[in-house]
């Protein structure tokens, strides 16, 4: 065994780096200008801290694909903490996203488009169109059938089979629409319509996966061209999430997420909270070759919050955490000290994408800390929380970038 490296020579092994503001799309940015100035800012997006929320995702998406220069103030979702008052005050429902144009400020996801196109052109076919609009509708009875499925615990004899078959004819109206283009998106070049569309379905596939052992991405061929296409996005890349994120998120926002029990679901959920992370279909463009550098930037910036937001002891996972880095850049297993592998997997089931790091990063990450704990034993972390995610309240974490 090896004895892991220092913080110091952690922190000589990477040298990633990233231009928050004119840069590719990330979830750490608070300012975006697309190589334009400050003066031409006319747009404030407020989100949430964690990019969890599916229709902060379609402003911010939409946003980046048409460049507009905005900035982000990022707020606290109800499911994981206590929300500002500053933002009470500016919107007093709470409710998310809002965007202030020109000093105006507006709620509803559907509105902020709208109003958004009004003053800075449409993407491809705007809200209104007639071609955009019978999608919308059709994403609207997809995002019901998913509900009725994956929310509604089965009570009745048959009920589980009924609900899994209303939302697969649901699914195939989709698969139909977008046979019905020359390309992978929705209409004949990337749109409002596919804008619309992510966020659900990106959580659908994880969801569904997870909870039903039903794999969205793999039985369905032209969704899975449209997240293929998707993924060519460097825009949908900064905003994606992977399956443990929002498998674990969407419970509290949710009502509750309901596994059908079945032995698919069951090793699915293993593969998903355990891993191996590599493999699952959450993502599917080639790894990066800095994700490890990434990983290993990410942790170390925000090094005194992880080691004093950990339940363990702080000097004792402070050298556990070196051993898992120290393996995951160099490959050379560390024994951890006795008693990190709790402390360890705590860490590995709080890893959240894209708020903390990216997909491979993450999946990088993880491994590490997993293969570390395991040298010490099997005992697990405390469950993730499935009525509130109290235990991710971001306070600790508000520093940009």
């Amino acid at each position: 065994m090896n004895t892991p490296l220092t913080w110091q020579q952690l922190a000589d092994l990477t040298d990633y780096q990233k231009d928050y503001i004119n840069g590719e799309t990330n979830a750490q940015a608070t300012l975006r200008l697309f190589g334009k100035t400050e003066d031409e800012v006319r747009v404030t997006l407020f989100r949430d801290n964690h990019a969890w929320c599916p229709y902060c995702q379609k402003i911010w998406l939409w946003l980046e694909e048409k460049q507009i220069p905005y900035r982000i103030q990022k707020v606290t979702m109800f499911c994981y903490g206590k929300k500002e008052s500053w933002y009470k005050r500016k919107v007093p429902s709470g409710m998310l996203p809002a965007v202030e144009l020109d000093g105006r400020i507006i709620t509803e996801s559907d509105d902020i488009l709208i109003a958004l196109e009004k003053e800075f052109g449409v993407l491809y076919l705007g809200m209104q169109d007639r071609k955009v609009l019978p999608l919308r509708q059709l994403e609207r009875l997809l995002f019901r059938a998913w509900c009725g499925w994956l929310c509604q615990r089965a009570i009745f004899p048959g009920q589980e089979k009924n609900n899994r078959k209303q939302f697969i004819e649901a699914v195939s109206m989709i698969e139909e629409a977008l046979t019905s283009t020359p390309g992978a998106y929705f209409l004949e070049e990337f749109s409002t319509a596919d804008v619309i569309f992510t966020p659900y379905v990106e959580r659908m596939n994880a969801s569904l996966y997870y909870y039903k052992g039903y794999s969205m991405r793999e039985e369905n061929p032209r969704f899975s061209a449209w997240f293929d296409a998707m993924e060519t996005r460097s825009t949908y890349r900064g905003t994606q999430s992977d399956f443990h994120t929002h498998v674990h998120d969407l419970p509290p926002q949710m009502g509750g997420c309901y596994s059908n029990g079945e032995s698919q679901a069951i090793t699915n959920q293993e593969k998903v909270d355990c891993g191996a992370w590599f493999g699952l279909p959450d993502v599917g463009y080639t790894e990066p070759e800095t994700s490890r550098q990434e990983a290993l930037q990410r942790v170390i910036k925000h090094k005194d919050n992880i080691l004093q937001a950990n339940p363990a002891d702080a000097n004792l996972f402070d050298e556990a955490l070196r051993c898992a880095l120290t393996k995951m850049m160099t490959d050379k297993t560390s024994k951890p000290p006795s008693g990190s592998d709790v402390a360890l997997r705590y860490l590995r089931d709080r890893i959240n994408v894209p708020r903390d790091m990216s997909i491979y990063a993450a999946k990088r990450l993880r491994t590490a800390l997993e293969e570390t704990a395991a040298l010490d034993g099997d005992r697990q972390s405390e469950p993730i929380p499935v009525r509130h995610r109290y235990d991710q309240n971001p306070v600790n974490f508000i520093k940009s970038f």
